[in-house]
């Protein structure tokens, strides 16, 4: 049987409403396109040639650049996996401490009346709509061992000043503290919307059933908001890895180059050195690798999930 034909008005109204779906995409697209699409195959074009800003020639040379981040005996070998275990530190040290402070905070407001809710969860959300370099400042007013506020607090109490950005372990200290007064809101309302699609019911059943507020916690709240606890991690898990100005504008990576992350070794190298050939296998490397970890975490959350399924 032949296949019937839609009536030519109808036809057209299908391609109108295709080409209307189209032109609603098509921002998204062109700006993919731009920002993301396009800078990277040019950064993957990059890395394959000795690409140095102060010369005219950039000759083709495969995966040189990659061979000389591996080369133990290279420079450029220290530079790469010394920044990525700040990196990696940074990542271990922050993380956690977002994820449970701004789930533990999003339970703390949801226990709360409703228009002291709104209030406290605007001011705590305020913070995040700050840019990097004025929390950077903030906290170097803060923090400063000569002249910053708390240390000042704390003498005229007696105590010794604290080198908070120029020695260890404090300067670790102060940077994941900067961070989460910075970015802990972004997780807090996410945690917020998560608990608010928990059914009533089930905790209505779980009272019924004489649990405890922990039981329902465990057996209720936490399988229920998975997946986007699962988005939390992954999502602070790639904005740790990419950090670069709270260490740079607050410790300038010291003392000595214990909290020099890799971003900062990349922008030194691409934009200092003017290496840009390595400098951009570097940071594809450093994408590479975060990419295997959120995988590594997506499987893990859905083995644990079947697992208890």
């Amino acid at each position: 049987m032949k296949e019937a034909k839609l009536p030519a008005s109808k036809a057209k109204k299908e391609r109108l409403s295709k080409f209307t779906s189209f032109l609603f995409v098509l921002p998204y697209l062109l700006l993919f396109l731009a920002f993301l699409f396009i800078p990277l195959v040019y950064g993957i074009y990059i890395s394959l040639h000795d690409y140095n800003l102060l010369s005219s020639v950039q000759p083709f040379i495969g995966f040189e650049n990659y061979a000389t981040i591996f080369n133990p005996d290279s420079a450029m070998n220290s530079l790469f996996f010394e920044g990525l275990g700040n990196t990696v530190k940074f990542v271990i040290f922050s993380v956690p401490l977002l994820v449970v402070i701004g789930l533990g905070l999003a339970l703390l407001l949801n226990s709360i009346p409703g228009k002291l809710r709104t209030f406290f969860r605007t001011i705590y959300f305020i913070p995040y709509a700050i840019s990097v370099s004025v929390v950077s400042i903030i906290f170097l007013w803060i923090l400063d061992t000569n002249s910053g506020l708390l240390n000042m607090y704390l003498m005229d109490l007696g105590f010794d000043a604290i080198p908070w950005l120029t020695k260890q372990p404090f300067a670790w200290i102060s940077l994941i503290g900067a961070t989460i007064w910075w970015t802990l809101g972004f997780n807090m309302i996410i945690f917020i919307n998560a608990l608010n699609e928990v059914p009533e019911e089930l905790y209505e059943a779980g009272a019924i059933d004489g649990a405890s507020a922990w039981q329902k916690f465990i057996h209720i709240t936490l399988p229920t908001i998975r997946p986007i606890m699962l988005f939390v991690i992954i999502t602070s898990t790639i904005a740790s890895f990419n950090v670069f100005g709270q260490p740079y504008l607050m410790t300038r990576g010291g003392p000595g180059d214990s909290t020099e992350v890799l971003l900062m070794g990349i922008v030194n190298l691409a934009f200092e050195e003017r290496e840009l050939g390595v400098a951009s296998a570097m940071a594809l490397l450093m994408s590479l690798i975060m990419i295997v970890i959120s995988v590594i975490q997506f499987k893990i959350a859905n083995y644990k999930q079947g697992g208890e399924n």
